[in-house]
C-alpha cells in the first residue's frame, strides 16, 4: 500500500465550467477517507483524476512520493469499484476474478493463491464456479470488490459501491467494509453522497461543495465542530435547525434574540477576535436533538413560542415540527417524554434552547462563529 497526495487540484471543462477549484488532501498509508458531498460537489471528478481518467486542469498527484500527474491509469497501480459492478457476464466468477491477474501475467498458481485468499475473505468460496446472473446484487458487488482487491493495488478508489442496494444490505455491507479495510490495510479514497456510510465507515471525511472543500475531519469532530453552516446543516439526521438571531443590549449585558426568547451572551462569544456588537445579525444553529420541548405557557427565558406543523414517530423517538413565525424548526424527544405534548397540527407548543448547544454562523459568510459546548466529548445530551 502507499500514501496518496493531492495538492491544488483543479478541472476545468470546455464551456468554463469549473468542477474542481483548489483541491488538497492528503490520504495517510491505509487510511480510509471518504469524499463527501451533494451531487455535482466534484467528487467523481477528483476520483477520476487521482485514477488517470481525466487530465487534470492543475494541481499535482502524489502516490507513494512519485508524482503521477501525467501517468497512464495502468502506470499508477490503482483498482476502482464502481457503482455498478461491471463483472463479465459471459465469465465465472472465479475468471472475473483472475482476469486482472492474468493481465499482469501471474502464474496460475499464484492466481488460485490470491483468488482463494481473497475469496475466503469475502465469503464467497462456494459461488467461484457461478456466473454473474446467478449472483444475488450484494454477492455480486463482493465479487466486484474481490476484483479489485486481488490486484493488490496501491490504492482502492470506490465510486459509491454500494448505493444500488437496498437498504438493509447496504447495512451489511458497510459493516463488511469495515472489516475489509481492516483485514487488508488498505489505502482507500472512497466517493459517497450517504452521510450514514461516511460517519460509520471513514477515518476522516473530506467535506467537499461545488468544487472546493469545506472541512476535513474525523467523523464524530465533523459533526460536533462544524467549521461552516454547510458542514452543521450537511452532517446530521434530522438537519441541524437555523434560525435567524440578532444582538441585544439591556443594562450592561448582551443578549442573543430569538423571537421572544433570549440568551446571555458570554465574554467568549467572539467573532474574529471581537465581541459581539448590538444589532449584529447571526444565524443560529440548533441541533433537534439538543432542544427540550416545554409547555406553551412555560416562562423560560430561552424559550420559544409556535405551533405543531407536523409530528412524525420513529420508533423510540418523536420529531416535533414546530412552525415559528413561518420557519419550521424540528426538535426530537424520546417517546415518554413526548407523550406530556400535544400532537395536535396547529396547537401551540414551545420549546428551550440551551446555550452550551448554540452554534452561531455569520450571516454573510456562513462561517463557525461559535461551537456547542459538550460536557463529554462527541456525546449530545438528549432533553426530555
Amino acid at each position: 500500500m502507499a500514501d496518496l497526495q493531492i495538492e491544488n487540484l483543479a478541472k476545468a471543462f470546455k464551456g468554463g465550467f469549473t468542477a474542481l477549484n483548489g483541491v488538497s488532501l492528503d490520504v495517510a498509508d491505509r487510511e480510509a477517507v471518504f469524499l463527501l458531498g451533494p451531487s455535482g460537489a466534484g467528487k467523481t471528478t477528483t476520483l477520476r483524476l487521482v485514477a488517470g481518467l481525466e487530465d487534470a486542469t492543475a494541481g499535482r498527484i502524489m502516490i507513494g512520493g512519485r508524482d503521477v500527474t501525467r501517468w497512464t491509469p495502468r502506470e499508477r497501480n490503482l483498482a476502482m469499484v464502481y457503482d455498478k459492478h461491471s463483472l463479465f457476464p459471459h465469465l465465472t466468477i472465479y475468471e472475473n476474478l483472475a482476469y486482472p491477474l492474468r493481465i499482469r501475467k501471474m502464474s496460475d498458481a499464484d492466481i488460485r493463491r490470491q483468488i482463494a485468499s481473497v475469496a475466503e475473505t469475502l465469503q464467497i468460496e462456494k459461488l467461484l464456479e457461478r456466473r454473474p446472473n446467478q449472483l444475488s446484487g450484494g454477492q455480486q458487488q463482493r465479487v466486484a470488490i474481490g476484483r479489485a482487491l486481488v490486484r493488490d493495488a496501491d490504492v482502492f478508489l470506490l465510486d459509491e459501491p454500494i448505493s444500488h442496494l437496498d437498504a438493509q444490505l447496504r447495512a451489511r455491507m458497510r459493516v463488511e467494509f469495515k472489516r475489509l479495510q481492516r483485514d487488508f490495510r488498505a489505502t482507500m479514497l472512497y466517493v459517497s453522497h450517504d452521510q450514514l456510510e461516511a460517519m460509520t465507515m471513514a477515518d476522516r471525511i473530506v467535506l467537499i461543495n461545488k468544487g472546493r472543500i469545506e472541512q476535513i475531519a474525523a467523523p464524530q469532530e465533523l459533526f460536533d465542530r462544524p467549521a461552516t453552516l454547510f458542514a452543521a446543516t450537511f452532517i446530521g439526521e434530522p438537519p441541524m435547525n437555523v434560525m435567524q438571531a440578532v444582538i441585544s443590549e439591556s443594562n450592561g449585558c448582551r443578549f442573543l434574540r430569538i423571537g421572544e426568547a433570549y440568551i446571555e451572551v458570554d465574554k467568549d462569544w467572539m467573532q474574529d477576535g471581537e465581541a459581539l456588537r448590538p444589532g449584529d445579525k447571526y444565524l443560529l444553529g440548533l441541533r433537534p436533538q439538543h432542544l427540550s420541548l416545554c409547555p406553551a405557557d412555560s416562562t423560560h427565558a430561552c424559550r420559544v413560542n409556535g405551533t405543531i406543523f407536523a409530528v412524525e414517530t420513529l420508533g423510540s423517538r418523536v420529531v416535533f415540527d414546530i412552525d415559528v413565525e413561518g420557519t419550521v424548526i424540528r426538535a426530537m424527544s424520546t417517546i415518554d417524554a413526548a407523550l406530556k405534548y400535544p400532537r395536535t397540527i396547529g396547537a401551540p407548543i414551545s420549546f428551550r434552547i440551551d446555550p452550551d448547544f448554540v452554534y452561531l454562523f455569520d450571516a454573510d459568510r456562513g462561517r463557525t462563529v461559535r461551537q456547542a459546548r459538550f460536557t463529554t466529548r462527541g456525546k449530545a445530551r438528549l432533553h426530555a
